[in-house]
């Protein structure tokens, strides 16, 4: 199977440092993500900016009856600009997640993300992928910017 590539932008009503603090801190990801998911933080990172190297130990329910352990670095950080985390244990075969920051005017920031994700399995990851998985990971940033909105309404 070929990794797959979801693009997603998002305009977030705040100034870059503002946007940046918060989307810098793993703690705030349980707020970003949809409540079936079932998002929990496993390891200490409450009140820490990210680095890199760090690593950040979740448990997630990406799909109902599957619970799974997932492990990310953060790889890469250009601080303002951009940081990666990527898989290291976890429910896929590939996760590979850019964040990209750009200042669009002082109370405005553009929030863009590129993930390359596979599927596990092989060919039975390249069906589930098909049936459901690609929906999801569709769905969980849809989700997310729902959860943008929400937290960061127009000031």
């Amino acid at each position: 199977m070929t990794p797959r590539r979801l693009e997603s932008t998002t305009t977030v009503p705040r100034p870059l440092a503002e946007t940046w603090d918060f989307f810098s801190r793993p703690e705030n990801l349980e707020k970003l993500t949809p409540p079936e998911v079932k998002f929990e933080i496993v390891s200490p990172v409450a009140g820490q900016e990210m680095y890199e190297g760090m690593i950040v130990q979740y448990r997630v329910t990406p799909f109902p009856g599957f619970t799974a352990d997932w492990v990310t670095e953060i790889t890469h950080i250009r601080h303002h600009e951009h940081f990666i985390d990527d898989q290291r244990v976890g429910p896929f075969a590939l996760w590979h997640h850019q964040h990209h920051f750009r200042s669009v005017s002082a109370n405005v920031t553009e929030m863009r993300d590129i993930l390359h994700y596979q599927a596990p399995l092989r060919f039975l990851g390249t069906i589930a992928d098909k049936l459901f998985v690609h929906r999801q990971v569709k769905k969980i940033f849809t989700e997310r910017e729902r959860a943008i909105q929400r937290l960061f309404p127009e000031i």
